[in-house]
């Protein structure tokens, strides 16, 4: 192994130890949180400008005519 290789894993070796009294996420858990964070942000992002296009208008409803509509009124 190169010299550069042997140091980083040598710098590594600490991060993956596993101490049976202390149980962390560690730097593992962090990178995960952040990455799904990221992704969460990105997609609420996507979903804002997604509804920003969405047209919420409805159109008016046809109004549903009665047969005697326009008559005039029958006196009695």
């Amino acid at each position: 192994m190169s010299a550069s290789v042997s140091l980083a894993v040598t710098h590594l070796v600490p991060l993956a130890e596993v101490d049976e009294n202390k149980v962390t996420p560690g730097v593992l858990g962090f990178i995960v949180f952040a990455v799904m964070a990221l992704a969460v942000w990105g997609l609420m992002k996507s979903m804002s400008k997604q509804m920003r296009k969405v047209d919420f208008e409805e159109s008016a409803p046809a109004e549903a005519k009665t047969p005697g509509e326009g008559a005039s009124p029958a006196k009695g």
